[in-house]
């Protein structure tokens, strides 16, 4: 393949010469062709830059895509823990309506009736506003003026008698952990008189 491309290259060669009857004309019109070569090379540069302009456009579109696809994945799961948090209220109303499906759960033990509907809505209306803090709907300060008010209850304080050993044990970086912390700072302060404004206070107890 190597020597019939030499052959083929001279044959061509040897065409071009006898086309133009001398070396001297075919270099003229070679010089012609040189000038025209730098031509191209300008229209090389410019479709350069466009190919680079296209790549760095197709980058931000991929990274606007991403964003998007990741605000998707977070919409769907805000969607299916509304689900659940749905669901679990259902199973909690029920359990407030007929007392004997509470035994299944077996969470409060030894509780009078009236004492397990009450804990029973207590836990609600902690998943609620642990659902608020989750989707950042209220700040951890917001959140603090809602378990103060809340522990001045004695039923929630049974609530939370009962329920403390078990949220004491959720993994620390999660947001029911979060959640203990902020209602743990609240009881320190009310049976203590912590400082509200102590960043130690939220781990106290």
């Amino acid at each position: 393949m190597g020597a019939a491309s030499v052959i083929l290259s001279g044959w061509l060669i040897d065409a071009v010469v006898r086309a133009n009857s001398h070396t001297e004309k075919a270099a003229e019109r070679s010089g012609i062709g040189d000038y025209f070569g730098g031509v191209n090379s300008v229209f090389s540069g410019i479709a350069l830059i466009l190919l680079v302009i296209t790549l760095v456009i197709q980058q931000h579109e991929l990274r606007l895509q991403r964003q998007e696809l990741t605000a998707s994945r977070k919409e769907l799961r805000r969607s299916a823990e509304a689900d659940l948090r749905s669901l679990h209220m259902q199973l909690t109303q029920m359990q407030m309506q007929d007392l004997s499906l509470a035994d299944v759960w077996n969470d409060y033990p030894g509780e009078t009736e009236l004492a397990i509907r009450q804990n029973l809505f207590a836990n609600l209306t902690f998943c609620h506003y642990l659902l608020l803090l989750k989707w950042e709907s209220v700040s951890e300060n917001e959140m603090l003026v809602h378990a103060r008010d809340l522990i001045r209850s004695p039923a929630f304080r049974r609530y939370w008698a009962a329920s403390r050993d078990m949220k004491a044990s959720l993994p620390p970086d999660s947001d029911e952990r979060r959640m203990f912390l902020i209602f743990e700072r609240a009881m320190a302060e009310a049976d203590h008189g912590t400082p509200p404004d102590d960043p130690d206070s939220a781990h106290a107890r």
